[in-house]
């Protein structure tokens, strides 16, 4: 028995086996350097090999020392000529044996061998390196349970920079970077290529003789592409030409001239296939042509087309950006030229239309942050352009851009607000630019530092809050450009002590606004065809004013508590509080002439009429009346705790919340008549997570006559206390087999890129959701009632459903319907069907609009893949080709 010291390195590519050895004759002679040892117990069985070894050959065989052995160094030989460059450390291990040969410099790996250096692996069951050569090949070897001797186990696998390549046999040289793969394949990236041999001619670059490209890797036979020739560069793209498509083994009758097949993972650019069709009033058409440029990281663009024979264009920009917890955002613009008819057609008609939106977030620091949202676009954009059910029945257009600031110390917040309104219907135009807005936080000037809550003074009660408003407002309608602004400044004091159970707030409330303009009113007197009429026009008087107003008001409120403990059935208590409050506030009558707020004129009668000179302005004008309001109202809460589940250590208690009904009612003693207000109630609860109950009613105390509300109660008209005129109720509910899942099945979040979470296909018909057959099922339903009463002899009712259905047929068939059913006239309004198939690297889609102005299918069955979503057939008939 020979007994061996030794650690074994190996340089691949260019590199160099050491051996520390003991009793090894000439070992000198070798030129080894003798670096740290490690033990190791060998017995050579194989007469073979030991023969070999006494002739300059080194064998070393122990399956229980060679099996995740690893061998590696940290230093460099002084001599590298004679085994050539090493760059990297090498790592080997083989679970058989190694046989290294010095006098011919080669190495021989056996059983499951594994070699590494730099971003280079090679696994197989035989490995030859011939350092003199600078070549290594690899084989696998034969299955020794297969009886007919063809079936070989521990092929070579190379995985070079992240691509795996696997073959029956593997030749390559590691100095010049070229290698040679026969019955080679690679799976990355949900993407899978094969080939009869692979040559490897540099670092990045592989030719492939009859190679076969899929996305099918569950079954490679259902969909593939083959090329005699192939090139495939690392992490860019795939080459081929005279591409054969398979479906289902049978090849289409003409071949594709060439193909380029993206090779990487994420966002990357090129060119955005189109859709076509026929629509009859504009003829053959192309849609949505154009190119996607992925930028960078955290931008791209995106700018697509359309084209109609008959005359008319269309053209789009997209452009995103994002930066990971800061900001993220996108541009949107679009024209389009619309031309229906021939030129000496009389009916023949051309518009152009146009939008342009801007969404931006930005988050600058956890205090201050701006999110933008601007639409802008003519009225008749989305009529010819788009194909989505909400945008057609959208009948204004309302952006926002909001800046807001807050101070955490002092708790003031600054807000900074521009908000825009179009009606697509007339045209009109409402703009708040600016809206400005400050607030300063309820602060107690006469609270002391160390003030203990309950143990306070009175007057550490006491405390203050101030807001300012800056609103310029423009409207443009048919009649021009009318301009209103203004500020508002609000000053309230108040003050929450508590006598025994009860909360005592009085507080005083003064207001100031500052206009720039008033209104004047006259009567004049304007032709109408053969006579003349009067008419009250309003004049703006430019000059500045001020409008102070004030109320002042004291409340009371309580908490009653009810508490029944039955302990049974899971429960352990019920809870009912009680809140009543009660409130009494005070305003004057600022229509009094000494306040000189409001101005007369006369009618043609000669009667003096009162008017207010700023009710026109934009934060209005006066109370036109004293008030003296003595409101109640009651709120009830009823709670449920269930009891610990004793079988459960880590269960525990809950608190359900079953119901809120509250109630109000007013008194005014200043009015002239009908002082007692609506009794107003209101109800709602919620039944765990799965249904939504609200409900509100209105009930009067006064008689009505001729139509009118007069100053009688039905009480003293024998007709009851209350008549009822008003109710409104809705009921919901969402349920999906997701939330009767443990929280332990629940699907996890999907990794999204680093910037962008949208993704980068550009749908042909609006946004795709790509369905989640990990909900089996998803149901929501919304009933909504409402009844009006304002007078015995008159009811108007409005009721609908809403419906939104979705269920897994089988675990590849998914269908949703939605839609709303009106209960009073009987009719559907909006139901829309879909379905989904996957077809597992095919996809079939069918969206049905099956009624309405806006009716209209679109059938598509196209390859899952997102590089070759392009390649599909597809039918659409009218909303979805532009037909109505």
């Amino acid at each position: 028995m020979l007994r061996i010291k030794f650690l074994l390195i190996l340089f691949l590519f260019g590199g160099i086996t050491f051996l520390r050895a003991e009793n090894v004759p000439n070992f000198k002679s070798l030129k080894f350097k003798i670096i740290n040892i490690v033990s190791l117990q060998d017995s050579l069985s194989n007469s073979n090999r030991n023969k070999t070894s006494q002739d300059n050959v080194i064998t070393l065989k122990d399956s229980s020392a060679f099996k995740d052995s690893l061998s590696a160094v940290k230093d460099s030989l002084k001599n590298k000529g004679e085994f050539g460059d090493v760059k990297a450390v090498v790592y080997s291990r083989g679970s058989d044996s190694l046989i290294f040969d010095i006098k011919k410099k080669k190495m021989f790996v056996y059983g499951k061998g594994d070699i590494k250096y730099q971003k280079t692996e090679l696994k197989s069951g035989k490995i030859k390196v011939d350092f003199t050569k600078n070549e290594l090949e690899a084989f696998g070897v034969k299955d020794t349970a297969d009886t007919t001797g063809r079936k070989f186990v521990q092929n070579p696998v190379m995985i070079d920079n992240g691509e795996n390549y696997e073959g029956a046999a593997l030749k390559y040289n590691f100095k010049t970077k070229q290698g040679f793969i026969s019955v080679a394949k690679n799976k990355k990236n949900k993407q899978y290529y094969m080939g009869e041999a692979v040559k490897k001619v540099n670092k990045n670059v592989y030719f492939i003789k009859n190679g076969i490209y899929t996305t099918c890797l569950k079954d490679t036979s259902i969909t593939y592409f083959t090329a005699k020739e192939m090139k495939v560069i690392q992490r860019d793209k795939i080459i081929a030409k005279w591409i054969w498509m398979y479906i289902g083994g049978v090849p289409l009758p003409i071949p594709i001239p060439f193909g380029v097949f993206p090779n990487k993972g994420g966002r990357r650019s090129g060119i955005i296939a189109p859709g076509y069709g026929i629509d009859p009033r504009r003829g053959q058409y192309f849609h949505n042509f154009g190119y996607f440029w992925a930028i960078n990281d955290y931008m791209d663009l995106a700018l697509t087309a359309d084209y109609y024979t008959k005359g008319g264009w269309g053209s789009r920009a997209r452009f995103r950006y994002a930066k990971r917890y800061n900001y993220s955002g996108n541009f949107n613009a679009g024209i389009s030229r619309i031309i229906i008819g021939e030129p000496e057609d009389p009916n023949r008609s051309e518009q152009t239309d146009w939008n342009l939106s801007w969404f931006h977030n930005q988050r600058f620091n956890p205090t201050t942050r701006l999110d933008i949202n601007l639409r802008f676009q003519t009225s008749n954009f989305f009529r010819n352009n788009s194909i989505d059910y909400n945008s057609l029945l959208r009948r204004n257009i309302i952006s926002n851009a909001t800046f807001s600031k807050r101070w955490e110390e002092s708790r003031n917040s600054l807000t900074i607000n521009y908000n825009r309104t179009q009606n697509l219907d007339n045209g009109n135009i409402t703009e708040l630019l600016p809206s400005l807005t400050f607030n300063k936080a309820q602060s107690y000037p006469f609270r002391s530092k160390n003030a203990v809550p309950g143990k306070m003074k009175w007057y550490e009660y006491i405390g203050y809050n101030y807001s300012a408003r800056f609103v310029n407002k423009r409207i443009k309608n048919s009649s021009g450009l009318h301009i209103r602004g203004g500020i508002q400044h609000s000053f309230n004091i108040s003050a929450s002590p508590k006598i025994a159970h009860f909360n005592i707030s009085p507080h005083l409330s003064y207001n100031e606004k500052w206009y720039n303009k008033r209104t004047k009113k006259r009567l004049v007197k304007v032709p109408k065809d053969s006579t003349y009429i009067y008419e009250v026009q309003d004049e703006d008087v430019h000059e500045i004013n001020f409008v102070r107003t004030f109320n002042f008001g004291v409340s009371a409120s309580t908490k009653l508590y009810g508490i029944a403990q039955p302990e049974m059935f899971g429960i352990k208590a019920f809870r009912h509080t009680l809140s009543p409050s009660i409130s009494y506030n005070y305003s004057p009558n600022f229509s009094d002439s000494k306040w000189g707020y409001y101005d007369v004129y006369y009618d043609q009668n000669g009667k003096e009429v009162r008017y207010d000179k700023f009710g026109r302005e934009i934060f209005g004008g006066v109370p036109s009346r004293e008030s003296q309001r003595l409101s109640i109202s009651v709120a009830n809460l009823f709670e449920m705790k269930t009891m610990k589940d004793p079988t459960d250590t880590t269960s525990k208690e809950k608190k359900i919340r079953l119901l809120n009904f509250n109630a109000s009612l007013s008194y005014d003693f200043a009015a002239d008549s009908n002082k007692l207000s609506d009794l107003s109630l209101s109800y709602r609860t919620q039944i765990g997570r799965y249904l939504n109950l609200y409900g509100s009613s209105g009930y009067t105390f006064y008689d009505y006559q001729n139509g009118r509300r007069i100053n009688r109660f039905l009480s003293s008209e024998g007709k009851g206390l209350l008549r009822f005129n008003r109710l409104s109720f809705s009921i919901s509910t969402s349920l999906s087999g997701e939330k009767f899942k443990s929280k332990e099945k629940k699907k996890k979040g999907r990794e999204e890129y680093p910037a962008f979470k949208k993704k980068d296909y550009i749908a042909l018909f609006g946004e795709e959701q790509p369905p989640d057959f990990q909900i089996p099922w998803n149901l929501s339903l919304n009933l909504n009632y409402n009844i009006s009463k304002p007078t015995p002899d008159y009811v108007s009712k409005t009721a609908s459903i809403g419906l939104n259905l979705g269920f897994n047929l089988t675990p590849k068939w998914k269908f949703n319907f939605s839609g709303n059913y009106d209960l009073i006239r009987k009719e559907i309004s909006a139901p829309a069907v879909s379905v989904y198939r996957d077809l597992n690297c095919w996809e079939m889609r069918f969206n049905w609009n099956p009624l309405g102005t806006y009716r209209g299918f679109h059938f598509e069955i196209r390859m899952k893949a997102p590089e070759l979503r392009d390649i599909k057939i597809t039918k659409t008939k009218g909303l979805f080709t532009g037909r109505r």
